[in-house]
């Protein structure tokens, strides 16, 4: 991520700005850039996406938003993958999803670029954690390994055949092996 602005803006005067590509995030008054995603970063998202909302969406229990803003407390962010619970997604009166949501996800899911800097990322993640996010992912495509956080316990490791916790309700087993195995998709 880098620095695009110096000047400081509230939360309010960001979000009146217009939107850009790759996404900017609003963290402690300063704004940041995200990098473009690229390759192994793509891959992993999208088959996030599709694993969980497959076994989340038509039962009602969650649903997996790439590249969503979230905007509460003093943050306006852009995970990888916001994960909210149905009843946590906070429909239109017509039963539309909104554009807005002015709430943290119940699982914020990040994955890390060669140019991004571990600890930005990670310090989003611990935001939501601290706002109320039950569970984060970082995924470090390089290290082949998923640091999960959780509100009730200290970081945890995921490598190898370790299984990922997920949110209550959702039938899903992952492996970090299967997650990273996934980027081999030309043997």
């Amino acid at each position: 991520m880098t620095n695009t602005q110096a000047k400081y803006l509230s939360l309010k005067e960001f979000l009146n700005l217009p939107e850009t590509k790759p996404a900017q995030e609003f963290i402690e008054g300063e704004i940041l850039q995200k990098p473009m995603p690229k390759g192994r970063h793509s891959r992993l998202q999208g088959k996030l996406c599709i694993e969980i909302n497959q076994v989340s969406e038509a039962a009602k229990i969650a649903y997996a938003f790439p590249e969503l803003r979230c905007s509460f407390g003093n943050r306006s962010i852009v995970p990888d993958i916001a994960v909210f619970l149905w009843e946590n997604i906070p429909f239109l009166s017509d039963g539309e999803v909104p554009d807005n949501f002015n709430l943290p996800p119940d699982l914020v899911i990040e994955i890390l670029s060669p140019e991004q800097n571990p600890n930005k990322v990670i310090g989003n993640i611990v935001y939501c954690i601290e706002n109320g996010s039950e569970l984060g992912w970082f995924l470090d495509p390089e290290a082949q390994s998923i640091l999960v956080f959780r509100r009730d316990r200290s970081p945890l490791v995921i490598k190898n055949q370790d299984t990922l916790p997920v949110l209550e309700g959702m039938e899903l087993t992952l492996s970090a092996a299967q997650v990273f195995g996934w980027l081999k998709m030309g043997s």
